[in-house]
């Protein structure tokens, strides 16, 4: 490994003792090696600390650090970019599996291809065992050199988990960093999109686990905000609901793009708000598993060395 890595991988983990070993195997095996693994445990109260030592002791590659109390799921995400000192970055769940080649194929992109900021693989649901239960289609239209397509295809869509591909972190340094409201990752995402395209490696090697322990299973959008950020703690669903529709505005008015294609993005976000937008907007449910018209089932095994849920971490 050189003295600078050239890649970071960042893993938020709250008691995740359950699943993180699973998750450390599948990064520390991957075919491209030249990254850093920073872990930052959010105060966990299980066996994660101890685990997680463990494995830094053993390879130098990771880098462990733990918060002095639980900080959110969100601002801990933010918290790994911070620590980034590389030229691209990842976000990794520490109950999700990686493909082998997944580093290699995206990182080999960006190189490639400097007008591409984010680039990932396909993605399948896994059970709690590992089992493949669902393999998504990647439908939107991130490819596009338009960014007026860009936005419109991720405009209050439910995505693929591209927050958790392989991005420049210049560029994700120069967006505001991800909020803590209910889909959060949706205006974080077309920020993003704003800056660039996205490149969709057509493998499957990106395995998100859903399990009971997922954080997003909360029953309110104030109940999941809180657990995105304690000090959402009591703060409404009016409130929480219309900070998410001021980011997507935001993100237009910051966006490097031309005057034109900024009326046409407002214009777009205008009339999603003004029919079905608005309702979805509203509904407290920010996983993407099931979104209709994005899903086929398969009977496809988990590929051999891999195998997210989302507790507070």
């Amino acid at each position: 490994m050189n003295a600078l890595p050239r890649l970071t991988v960042g893993l938020p983990v709250y008691n995740g003792e359950n699943f993180v070993v699973e998750a450390l195997d599948s990064l520390l095996g991957q075919t491209f090696t030249d990254f850093e693994l920073v872990i930052s445990d959010n105060h966990s109260t299980d066996r994660t600390e101890e685990i997680c030592r463990e494995y830094a002791a053993r390879d130098q590659r990771i880098r462990y650090l733990r918060q002095p109390r639980n900080i959110g799921c969100n601002p801990n995400h933010n918290f790994l970019l911070g620590e980034a000192r590389t030229p691209y970055f990842k976000w990794a769940a520490h109950d999700d599996l990686y493909g082998p080649e997944l580093l290699a194929l995206c990182v080999a992109v960006l190189d490639e291809q400097p007008d591409v900021v984010l680039s990932h693989v396909d993605k399948a649901i896994i059970d709690e065992e590992g089992k493949v239960v669902h393999k998504f289609d990647y439908l939107l239209d991130t490819g596009s050199p338009d960014p007026v397509a860009r936005f419109r295809s991720l405009l209050i869509a439910d995505g693929p988990d591209d927050e958790y591909g392989v991005m420049r972190t210049q560029v994700l340094r120069s967006i505001r960093p991800k909020g803590s409201y209910h889909h959060a990752a949706r205006p974080f995402m077309s920020e993003i999109a704003f800056r660039g395209r996205f490149h969709q490696v057509r493998e499957l090697l990106y395995f998100r686990r859903d399990h009971a322990g997922r954080g997003d299973r909360r029953a309110t959008i104030p109940a999941l905000s809180t657990n995105l950020d304690p000090n959402r703690a009591g703060q409404g669903t009016p409130r929480l609901v219309a900070e998410y529709v001021y980011r997507y505005f935001e993100a237009v008015a910051r966006a490097p793009i031309s005057r034109s294609q900024k009326l046409a993005c407002y214009r777009l976000l205008v009339g999603r708000l003004s029919g079905s937008g608005f309702h979805r907007a509203r509904s407290r449910n920010s996983d993407p598993n099931w979104s209709a018209g994005q899903l086929a089932t398969t009977d496809l095994p988990v590929s051999a060395g891999t195998t997210r849920g989302d507790t507070t971490s």
